[in-house]
């Protein structure tokens, strides 16, 4: 008989359930939970192995979360019709999940753990990453895999001025701040998410909002736990030590370290330096040992060595921050390293910038494209197109190393997506036609190249001609904590990232928030630590603003002239089969004559088009075309007109693009004319007026001796004309509307 599931429901606000079950499906793994609300289902399960791998020095955490299509009645568009690698979305959900899991293993488990997150039911409503670290947390807290404390994690957003909490997809699209946070029941632990300009007492307002609702999903998750009656936690292996040979260690290579630490080295520099004292301790470790010649020394002993070498280092770097309030490049902790930063930096990128902070570096250039190039977003509920997107790359040689290049990282993709998402907010709407592309290659690195790709792509857009109305700078703070002391620090080396306990980003223009990113290595962060990080941050994303608006003060008025040129028109619904023609025919003769690409779309009973043209010109042309099809003619107007053809009782004429009319053989000329020999031809270009059009055939009646002046006749002696004849009289034109 099948074990009765245990379900913990709760509200998490207006009504809406959320029920957490476990003991129904995936009953071999250590813990496994369903999350649900709505027609949403998550299926989140963790193993854990009972002993680390021989030799393991750090935990390896493995957290995947996947979207099966079929949870949305879909089917994968692949070739194989099956899920492949970890699309971006699904690597960025991963990613939440990990960053706000990790700090809750014991710092001395080593075990491999395994937790997947699975959305087996889709509703296209409820976003399923506000709830996957829910379900990772709850199954953990189910398990007796060994965590300090219970997590879970939420989506705040602000709508219409109101905050809710994990607000439905549709609400989403109206918000205009969107954050995602994970907490303890007393500190925060995680935070990402983007906004349009918050100010830092709303975000600390959304953080408050946001640790509420999270204390009641720990609540649940700590009742559900207590049903299944998990009582305690495994024993684990823990790694053997030797507090004898730490004290050696500590003793010989302390002032060692300090005297390096107090240098201002740079980054190579100083790594170097360590590398030899390291060198320094092996040989002095060993040489107690009194080995036989030739003997090594024991592997422990050497594995243990290193591992104590390295935490004197974390511990001297910190104390030295934290007592001295001095940083290992000999700044202060509110300090901004040194900045440069150029425009049009490379001739042949539509737009690009080399930024260049301290010892990081990014080189990042904009590309103008069409609407076939948007991005194609793929989740099991919905695919969009994406007009705007940022690939960032980390190439080995950028940290001085030797490494494969296998596809982008899963920090490549997160550390873009940060990017991506505060440029976003400054992004024009509708109207900019352009698809643009923003490739940031980080060339050197020591330290904050997400934000780094941030300003330099800030600057690459105003170059690129892109209507760009603020500049977007970012910079990454760090925390160093020990007992009841503090230190915060502005503009973070990649040591002091390694070594602190925060990585907390912020960026933003002049008037607001636009992105953060903050993660947690220790247990969690208090909300007067993040008040003053926050107000720390200003003043450097502020210090680092002025500097980029000296580089560039705004958009260029127009793209380069090498760049393609593009043109949004808005034309009726009705007109949309006109500009495209039957089978394609006008459109395509349109591109053809042009050499230009139109797209037109149906929005909002409108039609959009798009032209797009490497030549100005051809544009300019394809632009009028399309004016002239969509244009209404207009009885008494003046038009430029083409002689297509000729027939006994006068002349057609194109008058408008795709418009046709005649002008009559009386209405050539104020002189009676037989035939048109000799007086019109076709190719012929003249101005002609709009005189009517006929009421059976609705065909538009043209004239062209209504914008000739009307001759005088003035009758010789005798009323004859000098050949002898009797003079002709003028015909009348016909009254003209608008004259």
């Amino acid at each position: 008989m099948l074990q009765q599931p245990i379900r913990k429901t709760f509200d998490i606000g207006d009504g809406r359930m959320v029920t957490i079950e476990t003991g129904r499906l995936a009953r071999q793994a250590d813990g496994a939970v369903t999350v649900s609300q709505g027609n949403c289902m998550i299926l989140a399960t963790v193993v854990a192995n009972k002993e680390p791998k021989e030799g393991q020095s750090f935990f390896p955490l493995t957290v995947d979360y996947q979207e099966k299509f079929a949870s949305a009645g879909r089917i994968p568009g692949s070739f194989f019709k099956r899920e492949a690698k970890l699309n971006d979305y699904e690597v960025l959900t991963s990613r939440l999940i990990d960053r706000a899991l990790r700090p809750l293993f014991p710092e001395d488990y080593f075990c491999d753990v395994q937790v997947l997150v699975t959305l087996v039911s889709s509703d296209p409503e409820v976003m399923p990453d506000a709830l996957a670290c829910l379900a990772a947390s709850a199954a953990l807290a189910v398990s007796d895999v060994p965590i300090k404390e219970i997590i879970s994690e939420v989506r705040i957003a602000r709508i219409n001025g109101e905050f809710k909490v994990n607000p439905g997809r549709t609400e989403l699209e109206k918000a205009d701040m969107d954050f995602i946070i994970a907490a303890t029941e007393k500190n925060l632990m995680m935070v990402e998410g983007e906004s349009k300009e918050c100010g830092e007492a709303d975000l600390v307002k959304a953080l408050e909002i946001a640790h509420d609702a999270i204390r009641v999903q720990i609540k649940a998750q700590a009742e559900l736990r207590d049903l299944k009656g998990i009582t305690g936690k495994r024993e684990y292996k823990k790694p053997e030590q030797d507090e004898a040979l730490r004290e050696k260690v500590y003793a010989f290579a302390r002032p060692k370290v300090y005297e390096i630490a107090k240098g201002k080295l740079s980054k190579h520099e100083r790594s170097d330096r360590f590398s030899a004292v390291h060198d320094e301790v092996m040989e002095h470790i060993k040489a107690g040992l009194n080995l036989a010649e030739g003997e090594e020394m024991p592997a422990l002993t050497k594995k243990l060595t290193t591992t104590y070498y390295s935490d004197l280092q974390y511990y001297v770097v910190r104390d030295m921050i934290l007592d001295e309030r001095v940083r290992l490049d000999g700044r202060s902790l509110e300090d901004i390293r040194p900045l440069d930063m150029e425009v049009d930096a490379l001739p042949s990128p539509h737009g690009s910038a080399l930024f260049t902070r301290g010892e990081t570096q990014s080189l990042t250039t904009v590309t103008l494209g069409t609407a076939l190039d948007e991005l194609l977003v793929e989740s099991a509920a919905k695919s969009v197109d994406s007009k705007f997107y940022l690939h960032y790359n980390f190439p080995p040689f950028s940290t001085g190393e030797v490494k494969m290049m296998r596809g982008q990282s899963r920090r490549e993709i997160g550390h873009g997506n940060l990017a991506q998402r505060s440029l976003k907010q400054m992004m024009p709407g509708g109207d900019f036609a352009y698809t643009v592309r923003i490739v940031s290659d980080i060339l050197e690195s020591n330290g904050s190249s997400s934000m780094a790709t941030v300003c330099a792509g800030s600057l690459a857009l105003m170059d690129a001609g892109v209507p760009f109305p603020k500049h977007v700078s970012g910079i990454a703070m760090g925390l160093i904590t020990k007992e009841d002391k503090f230190a915060i620090l502005s503009d973070i080396l990649g040591d002091e990232d390694h070594l602190g306990d925060m990585d907390f980003k912020v960026t933003g223009t002049r008037d607001g928030i636009c992105g953060v990113q903050m993660d947690i290595k220790v247990d969690g962060l208090s909300m007067e630590v993040m008040r003053q990080a926050l107000d720390q941050a200003r003043s450097g994303r502020l210090h680092i603003l002025d500097a980029m608006y000296k580089a560039i003060p705004e958009a260029r008025p127009e793209v380069k002239p090498h760049a393609p040129r593009m043109v949004k028109l808005y034309i009726d619904r009705e007109f949309i089969g006109a500009v495209i023609g039957p089978g394609g025919k006008v459109i395509q003769e349109m591109q053809r004559e042009t050499g230009t690409t139109i797209n037109i779309e149906e929005i909002n009973n409108m039609g959009e088009v798009s032209i797009f043209g490497a030549d100005k010109s051809g544009v300019e042309k394809a632009e009028k075309w399309i004016k002239g099809i969509v244009a209404v003619p207009t009885v008494g107007e003046v038009y430029d007109s083409t002689v297509k053809s000729i027939m006994p009782f006068g002349a057609f004429v194109e008058f408008m693009p795709g418009k046709q009319g005649l002008v009559h053989i009386s209405e050539i000329s104020w002189k009676r004319l037989e035939t048109l020999d000799g007086v019109v031809k076709e190719g012929d270009q003249f101005k002609v007026k709009l005189i009517g059009t006929d009421p059976k055939s609705g065909k538009f009646k043209l004239s062209r001796k209504a914008l000739i002046p009307k001759p005088e006749f003035k009758p010789k002696e005798g009323g004859r004309e000098n050949n002898g004849q009797q003079p002709q009289q003028p015909q009348q034109a016909p009254p003209q509307t608008g004259e």
